[in-house]
């Protein structure tokens, strides 16, 4: 187990999984500088040659989606997303949250593909993997400058972020709700401010992310809350209390997810709870197990959402019984449209019409 590093969600930076030689650092006795307690993050950008990702994972409901960053400085220790920083051979401990890029060139990428005629206008989900408002958005706007291409094009998108940093495109967000081309979702894992600094050091804290799904379904914006994930013995217990604190606040929608822990993450994972809950750790990950077959995760289709077993069903009726309280997910979600969609085919500026 490493130690904790200030505003750092991950105890330790484990090799990733692709490189067939690891380095370990061994004490020979020599005089050591002292260990930091912070790492500053690095930020590099991305030379893509395309925006957009495909998805034909059937517990998946979008085709489509856009990333603007790998990495996220969050830095959720639960992440999904973190195995991922393994394809560019770094690690998904501390290189995830500390060690980042971001596609400068979004926005001309996004208006190429989307004029190709072979391309055909579904929903786009925006942040699917890392977060579209992490800290570095602030800066490098590469997220804003995907949603003013897609608003240009009236192409229809989602957006799903526990960043309150996304009120400050609330110009676009409400232009692309007129006109039925977008819904947010907002992740809310807890109401503890304590919990949440030890799980996600770097998010918003709850109260902020209630103001802003208030701000949003003020401004017209069809908002939801994904109460995700939820950790068996940690903030499970939370589940009915953050439903109607976001239903308060003005969420319409609500969805869940069980915590996954692929990959690289089990490991991280484990590490987090010896720190943080050495006494319950054993207990946490029992429960996880009886969930996902006896085993740390299962990555099934239908199953690595929702977990089985008895543990796993009760807090799926436990979600439903609140939705229906709450008026959660009572009204047919709207589909958002696609035949606004007009693009020049001619390489020319976008056209649509209204």
């Amino acid at each position: 187990m490493g130690q904790a590093f200030k505003g750092r969600g991950a105890l330790s930076n484990p090799p990733a999984r692709f490189i067939g030689r690891a380095k370990q650092a061994e004490d020979d006795g020599w005089y050591q500088q002292e260990v930091p307690d912070s790492i500053a993050t690095e930020i590099r950008p991305e030379a893509a040659r395309s925006i957009i990702s495909r998805n034909d994972s059937p517990d998946i409901p979008f085709e489509q989606s856009i990333n603007p960053y790998r990495g996220c400085e969050h830095g959720c220790v639960y992440c999904y997303a973190r195995p991922s920083h393994a394809y560019v051979d770094l690690s998904p401990g501390l290189d995830f949250e500390t060690r980042l890029f971001y596609k400068a060139d979004a926005a001309r990428l996004l208006r190429a593909e989307l004029e190709r005629p072979s391309y055909r206008c579904s929903p786009i989900m925006l942040g699917a993997n890392t977060d579209p408002y992490q800290p570095i958005e602030q800066r490098l706007r590469v997220t804003r400058s995907i949603l003013e291409v897609l608003l240009a094009a009236r192409h229809p998108v989602n957006v799903i972020t526990k960043g309150t940093l996304i009120l400050r495109d609330l110009d676009l967000l409400t232009e692309l709700a007129r006109l039925n081309l977008t819904h947010v979702y907002v992740s809310f894992t807890t109401l503890d401010a304590e919990l949440k600094r030890k799980l996600e050091p770097r998010a918003a804290s709850p109260a902020a992310r209630l103001r802003a799904i208030s701000a949003l379904a003020v401004a017209g914006v069809p908002v939801g809350v994904m109460t995700a994930p939820m950790i068996p013995a940690i903030n499970d217990a939370e589940l009915e209390r953050l439903l109607e604190a976001a239903a308060g606040a003005g969420a319409t929608r609500a969805g869940y997810v069980l915590l996954r822990l692929p990959h690289e993450i089990k490991d991280l994972f484990r590490d987090w709870l010896a720190e943080h809950y050495p006494q319950r750790a054993a207990h946490v990950m029992s429960l996880v197990q009886q969930s996902r077959g006896g085993k740390d995760y299962d990555p099934a289709f239908g199953q690595r959402m929702r977990g089985t077993g008895p543990w796993a069903a009760l807090l799926r009726s436990r979600f439903e019984l609140a939705c229906r309280r709450l008026n959660l997910n009572t009204e047919r979600t709207q589909a958002l449209t696609t035949e606004l969609f007009r693009v020049s085919r001619s390489g020319g500026q976008m056209e649509f019409a209204l």
